[in-house]
């Protein structure tokens, strides 16, 4: 039978190598794609359509639409886990990464983000093209350093969404716990807007998966913010209060350590202006955040490690 802590911290360095070196699976196998049918496909049921005044049915909907798919991403982490726990330590550690990758996704998130620059370089048309795969408001009234500034907040944010959350929660509970937070993300991602998108009205139907997600990415957040200081090395005065900027309580503690850590300012147009003294940022400055998130990247994976060797997790 395979050690845990062992098969654990040598599935986390397969997945990040995996990760680094292949990238993503074929969407036909890809978790999180199955994640966003399900998701899909329930809240077309669980969202009223505009006008709709209830408030409890919406929510009570969403919520309970929410706990099976968030119970069935951590019961089939659960059940890999029971396959390969038998299983020599390099083999389970191997079926483990391969089911870990896919809850991370680092290596998309930097090609995505260095193409909105490389297509920038080329046209601000081509460079709103890029940015629109990564965001998910309105990019044709941007300018090129709006969309420059919308990459490296992307960057910054989906950082902590696509990685050191996911780690976190593989640190905490295994498998089951980076599948349900990814879950709980995606869900975020599709259903936790105010008012109507996608021709329903999510305002009750997504809180639950909006509040959910606030909860389980708070620490991950934070501790998001600190690894990208550690890799710029240096900590910047006045985070807290960039960090308030933002209306999400998790999504600006990454992204206000990018825009000081830089030196830029980042705006979202109506909502918020990260470090509103800084300048606009440049194409060096999407390149130092791309390096500053990567050895982020090692430091989440070295964290991670540590965690699992303090907690000495058994399975």
């Amino acid at each position: 039978m395979s050690d845990g802590p062992v098969v654990l911290v040598a599935a986390l360095w397969l997945a990040l190598a995996v990760d680094r070196w292949l990238g993503e699976p074929p969407a036909r196998l890809h978790p999180v794609v199955g994640m966003g049918a399900w998701l899909a496909w329930a809240g077309r049921h669980a969202a009223p359509l505009p006008g709709d005044a209830r408030r409890a049915a919406p929510f009570v909907r969403g919520a309970l639409a929410w706990l099976v798919g968030a119970f069935v991403a951590a019961a089939l982490g659960q059940a890999v886990q029971e396959i390969v726990k038998p299983l020599p330590t390099m083999l389970a550690a191997l079926g483990l990464a391969l089911c870990l990758k896919p809850l991370l996704a680092w290596r998309m998130l930097r090609d995505e983000v260095a193409a909105v620059e490389l297509a920038l370089g080329r046209s601000l048309a081509e460079g709103r093209e890029g940015l629109a795969r990564l965001v998910s408001r309105d990019v044709q009234r941007l300018d090129a350093g709006g969309v420059r500034e919308s990459a490296i907040e992307s960057l910054a944010e989906n950082l902590n969404d696509s990685l050191v959350a996911p780690l976190f929660w593989f640190a905490i509970a295994g498998l089951p716990g980076a599948a349900l937070y990814r879950f709980a993300n995606t869900a975020d991602a599709m259903w936790g807007y105010r008012g109507e998108r996608g021709g329903r009205d999510w305002t009750w139907a997504g809180k639950w998966a909006a509040r959910a997600d606030d909860v389980l990415s708070w620490v991950p957040a934070r501790l998001t913010a600190l690894l990208l200081m550690l890799a710029a090395g240096y900590r910047p005065a006045g985070l807290r209060q960039e960090a308030a900027r933002t209306p999400s309580p998790n999504g600006g503690w990454p992204m206000g350590a990018m825009a000081l850590l830089l030196g830029v300012h980042l705006r979202k147009p109506g909502v918020y202006t990260l470090h509103p003294g800084g300048r606009a940022p440049q194409a060096q400055d999407t390149h130092r955040a791309l390096v500053f998130a990567g050895r982020a990247t090692f430091g989440a994976g070295v964290l991670t490690t540590l965690a699992l060797a303090v907690r000495g997790w058994t399975w």
